[in-house]
């Protein structure tokens, strides 16, 4: 069984790293100190703006697992400090400890993606407040090197995935001066309020699928019923089956939804093209002044 001892510690994302002494069985997650934070930010170079930046102060949870050896057995997470703090009770649940357990588990048995300390990344680009727009994705790429936290997404360096190359190629043929970069990383969207949240947030090493129904579910499920309830105008792009499912969990008369074929090479030419998702974002963002998106800044 899981012990559920969490550390919790307040980091940045420099990972220079100032201790909070709690510890604790039930994780307590309300009274989480707060700073500011610097996250690049680019706007289209027709508009020029002012660029401002900020930090988005993080923090580490740690799952400890009782063991008769001397063997690590535990799973930390990096986890921005303003989903930590709307989240907890997801983070407190019963199914988020079983969850944890089965990834320190997995851990001792099987590679898997996204490293731990990028599973949450997504909540250290933007505070939960300031998102705009979410695409979802399913689960982690399966292979080394790809999965970084962010669906979609790949780290520098590593061939751009299909689908991706696909998202470049709708982007080019409806947002002006896009010119599809040379990598996969989409940190640049993710740091303007772009969450890229995948459905299963982990998987085993070369297995699609593989930590499917273990939990991961019930809290992304948990982030979206959030971000519905809270925040207003914000923009979800639903792509395939599986992503249109979650539109029941949002009120359209408060957001909008834009659903399309996925962009998958099987998939893609089923109505992912031409779908202007990228400038129908942008254009209900303006329309209801929360600033649009700029596609083109992926550094």
């Amino acid at each position: 069984m899981i012990n559920c001892v969490i550390q919790r510690r307040l980091i940045f994302k420099a990972m220079a790293q100032k201790k909070i002494t709690s510890f604790f069985s039930a994780p307590d997650l309300g009274s989480i100190k707060r700073k500011s934070s610097n996250i690049e930010n680019k706007t289209p170079a027709k508009i020029p703006k002012v660029v401002t930046t900020k930090k988005v102060p993080t923090e580490i949870l740690s799952f400890s697992l009782d063991s008769s050896d001397n063997s690590p057995k535990n799973v930390e997470y990096v986890v921005g400090t303003t989903w930590l703090k709307e989240l907890k009770k997801e983070f407190s649940a019963d199914y988020f400890k079983k969850l944890s357990e089965f990834l320190i588990k997995q851990k001792l048995q099987h590679t898997v993606y996204p490293p731990t300390c990028d599973i949450f990344s997504w909540t250290t680009s933007v505070t939960i407040y300031d998102v705009k727009v979410v695409i979802l994705g399913q689960d982690p790429y399966i292979r080394p090197e790809q999965a970084h936290g962010l669906a979609f997404s790949v780290r520098k360096g590593v061939e751009i995935p299909k689908s991706l190359a696909n998202m470049y190629t709708e982007l080019a043929k409806n947002i002006k001066n896009f010119v599809p970069p040379n990598h996969g990383c989409l940190n640049g969207w993710a740091n303007q309020g772009v969450l890229l949240l995948n459905t299963c947030l982990t998987v085993q090493a070369g297995i699609s699928d593989s930590h499917k129904g273990q939990g991961w579910e019930l809290f992304t499920d948990a982030v979206i019923k959030w971000i519905n309830g809270n925040l207003k105008h914000v923009v979800f792009m639903l792509w395939g089956n599986n992503a249109k499912k979650k539109s029941e969990l949002i009120n359209k008369k408060k957001h909008l939804v834009l659903t399309a074929a996925h962009p998958s090479p099987l998939s893609a030419h089923r109505g992912f093209f031409g779908c202007n998702h990228f400038f129908k974002a942008n254009e209900y963002l303006q329309e209801h002044g929360r600033g649009e998106i700029d596609w083109t800044y992926l550094p």
